[in-house]
Parts: C-alpha cells; sequence; structure tokens
C-alpha cells in the first residue's frame, strides 16, 4: 500500500530554525502529511511510546515516517533510533536520518541501528525543498507502506 495521504510524519528536530525550513519545504514539495514535532530525543521516544503529554493517539497517531536528526537533547538520535528498533510494533516505521554530520562513522551507525535512509541537510532551502521533492518520489509515491499500529505494545528498555 502507498503512503495514506494522511499518515502522520514526525520530525524529530530540536532547532527551531530548522522546524521552520522543512516546514517550508514540505509545503513546496507538495507534501501535505500531517507533521508532529518532536523537540528532542526523549520528546521522541514519549511520543511514540503514547506518554506523557501524547497518550491521546487519536491526536498524535503513530507516524509512518520519521525524521531523525541525530544531535539532539537529552536522548541523541542514536539513542532514539536503538530504542525505536528495539519495539516490536515499530519495525516496519520507516526513519529516515536528516542532520548535519556527514561523518563516515555517524552513516555507519545509522545503518547498524536500522535507519532506512542517511539524509546530509542542504546549506540552502531550495536545496531542502528539491530533497523533499526527491523524498515524496520515493517514499511517499512509490514505496510500499504497512500499517502503523496505533496500540503498539511498547517494550520497556
Amino acid at each position: 500500500m502507498k503512503m495514506n495521504p494522511n499518515a502522520t510524519i514526525l520530525l524529530v528536530e530540536d532547532d527551531p530554525n530548522d522546524v521552520f525550513l522543512m516546514k517550508r519545504a514540505l509545503k513546496s514539495a507538495e507534501i501535505t502529511n500531517p507533521l508532529k514535532i518532536a523537540e528532542d530525543g526523549q520528546q521522541a521516544i514519549d511520543y511514540l511510546s503514547g506518554t506523557e503529554q501524547f497518550a491521546n493517539r487519536s491526536a498524535f497517531p503513530i507516524p509512518s515516517l520519521i525524521f531523525l536528526d541525530l544531535k539532539l537533547p537529552y536522548k541523541s538520535g542514536f539513542e532514539v533510533l536503538k530504542w525505536i528498533r528495539s519495539q516490536p510494533s515499530l519495525d516496519s516505521t520507516l526513519v529516515v536520518v536528516l542532520t548535519s554530520s556527514s561523518e563516515d562513522r555517524d552513516i555507519k551507525e545509522t545503518y547498524r541501528l536500522g535507519a532506512r535512509s542517511f539524509l546530509v541537510k542542504p546549506p540552502t532551502q531550495s536545496m531542502l525543498s528539491d530533497l523533499m521533492v526527491s523524498l515524496k518520489d520515493y517514499w511517499i509515491k512509490h514505496n510500499e507502506f504497512t500499517t502503523p499500529n496505533q496500540n503498539p505494545q511498547i517494550v520497556e528498555k
């Protein structure tokens, strides 16, 4: 099944400027899926667990696609990715690392931990918009998705 146009996208990003730029890029690429924001690594885990302020699953549904920064407060993107992949109910969730790092060790580690893609944040808004158009063509228009489990069993680790 193709990605549902109502399927949620979760952006895990602590920089408000990057959040703003990403919202503009998604709009420019005509990606109209609902976008939720987690501002740090712990908040991302809380969102995905459905705990704290994210307990209402109709307001905070399990995302089909997660954009994950690596350099985050409280828990790093590596820790978040490791946690996501330890949750059987999230094993098919698409995690795209979107970060400023292009270090080979970071790329290797994110793939080892189960990221599906590693993207370096482009230096300009137009390049970010172009990247989102490419992402839309591949991941949203052509990639096949499973339906996210809205009542996942979260494993404490």
